[in-house]
């Protein structure tokens, strides 16, 4: 356990941000803020790849997606810090800010990432309970008699 604790920290000094663009991506209840440089295509997650966070495959290639829309998958590196939500809305909330990150280091990348619909809010969230029903819409089993 000592050994596993020694490689996160060690990934962790190793991740130099200095001359880095920073965005915030959101998306349902989760925050994500961003750091993007020009790189060798490395993504970090709360300090670990986003390969070992993210299990899912949909997720992986969700949050790789503006990369491979402009074209450059391997061209930067990202940091990132995740909170609050699921990891669906955690994966949501990264790829938008790393679509703002990556129109903040060059304006031709907007109107690709726009057209994708990528560097907007996605403004859906969960429809709230109304009272006399079972969930937000079904109501209870009707029963005659």
């Amino acid at each position: 356990m000592i050994n596993n604790q020694t490689k996160e920290k060690k990934i962790k000094l190793d991740l130099d941000f200095k001359d880095s663009k920073y965005a915030t991506g959101r998306r349902k209840k989760s925050i994500a803020k961003v750091w993007l440089k020009k790189g060798t295509g490395k993504i970090y997650v709360n300090g670990k790849i986003f390969d070992k966070y993210f299990v899912s495959d949909n997720h992986i290639m969700q949050i790789t997606r503006p990369f491979e829309i402009i074209n450059q998958a391997t061209d930067y590196d990202v940091r990132c810090s995740v909170s609050g939500g699921g990891h669906t809305g955690q994966a949501g909330a990264m790829v938008h800010g790393i679509s703002k990150a990556l129109v903040m280091f060059d304006q031709n990348f907007k109107t690709t990432l726009k057209t994708e619909n990528l560097t907007t809010r996605d403004p859906r969230a969960v429809e709230r309970k109304k009272p006399g029903r079972r969930k937000a819409r079904r109501s209870f089993q009707f029963s005659k008699r």
